[in-house]
């Protein structure tokens, strides 16, 4: 059983880095593969909603010149994801966003039903909504979101201050914790488990 994660931050060793480092820890200690991924700073673009990924049945997005389609292919051999961001004005980063978006639209059948699960880190406040944010996605997705004792919260400005968030750091190996148990649960026959769903009704409200 292997879990993704993704770092949103631009910063490659900053507290996000801290924070999903501290969940990777914790699932090896629980006998589950860990890979942690970095956003990078070179640019994200975001969807535009041209649907080339579905008419052509890409299984990707289209456009291959950021790390979007990478994610994708590590999602192919992973069984739950987790995203860290820190928290601008409130919000994950832009990239984080724009990553989620696509990734879902285009390859969503690589995530669904899979274990999920967001970390958001801030300074002082904010986190709750970004991390609110993020879990959005995850919803529309079927993906079960795996919690903690609390918020998947941790606190820090400077680099390396996440580490001395000693609740935020407990939270984290709880959720590691968390996430180990439901993927074994799932694997419990020796492949996954997933309920049965119901086919999509969608409905639009404007006729």
């Amino acid at each position: 059983m292997k879990v993704l994660l993704v770092n949103a931050s631009p910063h490659k060793q900053g507290n996000t880095f801290i924070a999903l480092s501290e969940i990777a820890g914790q699932l090896k200690k629980n006998g589950v593969e860990a890979e942690i991924m970095q956003i990078g700073v070179q640019p994200v673009r975001s969807c535009i909603a041209c649907s080339r990924c579905k008419a052509q049945g890409l299984g990707r997005c289209t456009f291959d010149d950021d790390i979007c389609n990478r994610v994708i292919e590590q999602m192919k051999t992973s069984d739950a994801f987790i995203i860290g961001s820190p928290v601008y004005y409130g919000q994950p980063t832009g990239a984080a966003l724009s990553l989620l978006h696509r990734m879902f639209y285009s390859a969503g059948d690589l995530f669904r039903n899979k274990p999920a699960a967001t970390v958001a880190v801030c300074r002082r406040g904010g986190a709750t909504a970004a991390y609110q944010t993020m879990n959005m996605a995850f919803e529309m997705m079927n993906m079960p979101i795996v919690t903690s004792q609390y918020w998947n919260i941790v606190y820090g400005r400077e680099p390396g201050q996440a580490a001395l968030d000693t609740e935020g750091m407990q939270t984290m190996r709880t959720l590691a914790n968390n996430m180990a148990f439901l993927l074994k649960k799932i694997h419990a026959d020796g492949k996954p488990q997933y309920p049965e769903r119901e086919p999509w009704q969608p409905m639009h409200f404007i006729r």
